[in-house]
């Protein structure tokens, strides 16, 4: 045990603090406001705020695939508003009224669609990332004038994708979900330590386990304990964890597991380490470039679908603004913008410190350009420290 802490700090003092300085911040953000406004830690605005935080969580995430590879996605934010788009023009009672699942499925595969274009010109054609998607980023603007109309609004009709955002789970759901996490997290470590004793490669100490386990259970419990209070402001009693809690969680283990554990995750961190080293081990850099970008895509959909329901409606500027905060909010996290050092779970962790510096602020009927000036001077902050890390690691930021 102590020499994994040991290892652990050696980590840290030679830069690499993954998602630490995302941490303290979330920790001391957390204090600030609290004590600064005595509605910010209160049962409603947390359940607030998880909502709130959903669509950057999931765009956060999004970008990491591209990210680690060293690239960048610009269009991540209009690929979801031309996906939503054509989702509530197929759905509109005056249109297509096509049913709510195959509309969905359709604007998944647009996603991708977007996603497999950005891959050819940038894998394949050899263009640069940040030219391909800000001509995107223009061009989709354009098309989701035409699909919805200039000063149109789409309202979401279908139930189901207004309840992820605006629905809570059953009291007992969310000790369900708790219990969920608890066995997923248990039965994973326990796989990744057989698996190792069948390499002969050195396994964790078991106490290292029960102590993961012990934190997931205690900030876990205390927040379904928290949730499951009732927040309504009238007579109908409102409690229990937000819906698309659980979908996020979901979201967060599978693209975990994809990254940690399988053949294309692992390609991703070696590409996004030295691309040429992975080309000449025999990786398919073209094909796991083109792969990442349709992931990107693919869950940025699910981001704009996670927005739409929570406003409602769709309009002609879907989806514009928020690219720029997803960035953010995984180079935040401790995702480097260099490629090949970063894990979904940080992106997560940095969507939530955006997000608390914008509920917080808000909170304090701050104007809404103090909430820029501090978000940018947070990613200014933790790109630097990406920077230094990297200088101190004799990584790429070393490059003059």
């Amino acid at each position: 045990m102590m020499e994994l802490l040991r290892a652990w700090l050696a980590r840290v003092r030679n830069g690499d603090m993954g998602a630490l300085p995302a941490i303290l911040g979330l920790v001391v953000l957390a204090i600030l406001f609290t004590a600064l406004s005595p509605y910010f830690l209160t049962e409603r605005n947390f359940a607030n705020l998880l909502t709130q935080a959903a669509t950057l969580v999931m765009l956060a995430m999004a970008l990491v695939f591209v990210i680690l590879l060293g690239e960048i996605d610009l269009s991540a934010g209009v690929t979801s508003g031309v996906a939503m788009c054509l989702f509530v023009v197929l759905t509109a009672p005056g249109g297509a009224a096509m049913g709510w699942v195959p509309a969905l499925a359709l604007a998944l595969l647009a996603g991708a669609a977007i996603g497999a274009c950005i891959g050819f010109f940038v894998a394949r054609v050899g263009i640069p990332s940040f030219v391909v998607t800000l001509g995107l980023f223009l061009g989709f603007q354009g098309l989701e004038l035409i699909l919805i109309g200039s000063g149109g609004v789409y309202r979401i009709t279908a139930a189901p994708i207004l309840a992820i955002m605006n629905s809570n789970l059953p009291n007992w759901g969310g000790w369900a979900m708790l219990g969920v996490m608890l066995a997923v997290s248990a039965g994973t470590a326990l796989a990744d330590r057989r698996r190792h004793a069948r390499a002969g490669l050195a396994e964790q100490p078991r106490v290292l386990l029960w102590m993961k386990l012990g934190v997931i259970l205690v900030l876990g419990g205390t927040v379904v304990l928290l949730l499951n209070q009732d927040r309504g402001t009238g007579t109908v009693p409102v409690s229990g964890v937000p819906v698309v809690v659980p979908i996020t969680l979901a979201i967060l283990w599978a693209g975990t597991f994809v990254l940690d554990r399988t053949r294309f995750g692992r390609y991703i961190y070696a590409i996004g380490g030295n691309a040429e080293a992975a080309r000449r081990a025999g990786i398919k850099v073209v094909m796991i470039r083109w792969c990442a970008f349709i992931v990107c895509s693919t869950l940025a959909v699910i981001s704009g679908l996670f927005s739409a329901g929570r406003v409602g409606s769709v309009d002609a500027a879907f989806g514009r603004d928020i690219v720029l905060s997803g960035v953010a909010a995984a180079v935040v996290g401790g995702v480097s913008l260099f490629g090949g050092r970063g894990r979904l779970l940080h992106a997560a962790i940095g969507a939530l410190v955006v997000a608390v510096i914008t509920n917080g602020l808000g909170l304090l009927n701050l104007p809404g350009g103090v909430n820029y000036l501090v978000t940018g001077g947070v990613l200014i902050l933790a790109a630097t420290v990406d920077a230094v890390s990297r200088t101190r690691g004799g990584g790429a930021a070393s490059r003059s």
